[in-house]
């Protein structure tokens, strides 16, 4: 019978649920916390090929993480064509390199928009050591997020900003290889309280179609002020052809990092139909990568659940009946379409993906499995002595 409500039985989106793939972000496996204290975990990976060896388990397990993107300095080696040997020998691949340029002194007043020369050409070159790096992992895209801002009215003039930023952008952006792309992710407030430099998706796909075809925006789903119509920003950037990668989380008041789809799952629901609707799903120029920080929950089983919640929701939003929906719509029919709505929303997917899974020789319940293989009390064991990685490590 077809799912309840949906004009799609599951065997029917098994193919394209095939083709998901979710980044992991190596800062993930690393202790975080709060403002006041980052907390530690055992276990926790003391250097990048730790974080890579812990990343490879969650698609070991879930068969949808086959990348893992790298921050840079925190993912600092000697050799990375040694660092993507290892990340291979363990069936996954080197992803986006992300940049950093708040956790240096130079940096309190700005990084590439600071008023000084010197400050802005710090930040350009460590870009620039970025692209290096992405050079020699085979990476394609280098992500740019800025904590440039002011705190107070006067402190800073906007406009010369923008000008400064597009500046120093555009010497980035022509450093980029054929294949290599850069993605400027937005946020609304923090650490600037009073304005952002980058607050908005606007700003960015601005400053993004400003620079070419090789510029795109990054929109994490944690980064809008309560009550944002993300799936609306999603629907604009892909109909404009500009959105080039997700940030996956979730949060309750401010950008709190937190595993997607636990604040409100209906939320990456909608999103989703957005993202299939205007053709971003398994399409090589969307990247799908999670962004988040496990401050009190273990890191490995944190990602495992933060990627089959993106899989069941999408498996819901495939669906989705979107011939009776169509319909609905055009006839005006408020309260049915809605209905059609909710109802792929409200359909229980979890034993269809769990004996899916199996035929694909993967565990039914992955969350299970992992906690029953022994990793996370190996891990504790093998990994005592050195140094915790966590921010700035």
């Amino acid at each position: 019978m077809p799912s309840p409500g949906t004009g799609n039985r599951f065997s029917d989106i098994t193919d394209e649920l095939a083709e998901q793939a979710i980044e992991l972000p190596s800062w993930a496996f690393g202790n975080s916390g709060t403002r006041f204290k980052v907390f530690s975990t055992p276990g926790t990976p003391r250097d990048p090929y730790e974080k890579i060896a812990d990343a490879a388990k969650v698609h070991e397990f879930t068969g949808l993480a086959p990348t893992v993107a790298l921050h840079i300095p925190w993912d600092l080696v000697d050799d990375y064509t040694d660092l993507k040997r290892h990340a291979n020998e363990h069936g996954v691949e080197l992803g986006t390199v992300n940049s950093n340029t708040f956790q240096d002194d130079a940096y309190k007043f700005g990084s590439l928009t600071h008023t000084d020369s010197a400050v802005r050409q710090k930040a350009i070159d460590h870009h620039l050591q970025c692209i290096d790096v992405m050079d020699a992992t085979g990476s394609r895209d280098l992500k740019v997020w800025l904590a440039d801002g002011t705190n107070y009215p006067g402190q800073g003039d906007m406009r010369s900003r923008q000008d400064r930023l597009h500046e120093s952008l555009s010497t980035i952006y022509d450093r980029l290889g054929d294949d290599q792309r850069m993605v400027l992710e937005y946020k609304f407030f923090e650490p600037a309280f009073y304005h952002t430099d980058v607050p908005d998706w606007g700003t960015s796909f601005v400053q993004t179609q400003a620079l070419g075809d090789k510029a795109m925006v990054c929109l994490d789903t944690g980064h809008h002020a309560p009550g944002t119509n993300i799936e609306f920003i999603v629907m604009q950037l892909l109909r404009l052809g500009k959105l080039g990668s997700f940030d996956f989380n979730s949060r309750f008041y401010a950008d709190d990092d937190l595993i997607v789809g636990a604040a409100d799952p209906f939320q990456l629901f909608r999103l989703l139909v957005e993202v299939l609707r205007g053709g971003g799903f398994a399409n090589p120029d969307v990247a799908f990568m999670l962004d988040q920080c496990h401050n009190v929950e273990d890191k490995i089983p944190g990602q495992i659940r933060s990627v089959l919640n993106v899989q069941e929701m999408t498996a819901r939003a495939l669906l989705l009946d979107r011939v009776a929906l169509t319909a609905a719509q055009e006839a005006h029919d408020v309260l049915g379409a809605n209905q059609i709505m909710m109802d792929a929303f409200y359909t229980d997917v979890r034993a269809d993906l769990a004996a899916w899974r199996e035929t694909r020789g993967l565990p039914a319940d992955p969350m299970a499995a992992y906690l029953a293989s022994g990793n996370q009390e190996t891990i504790a064991e093998e990994r005592l002595g050195g140094v915790q990685a966590g921010w700035g490590a």
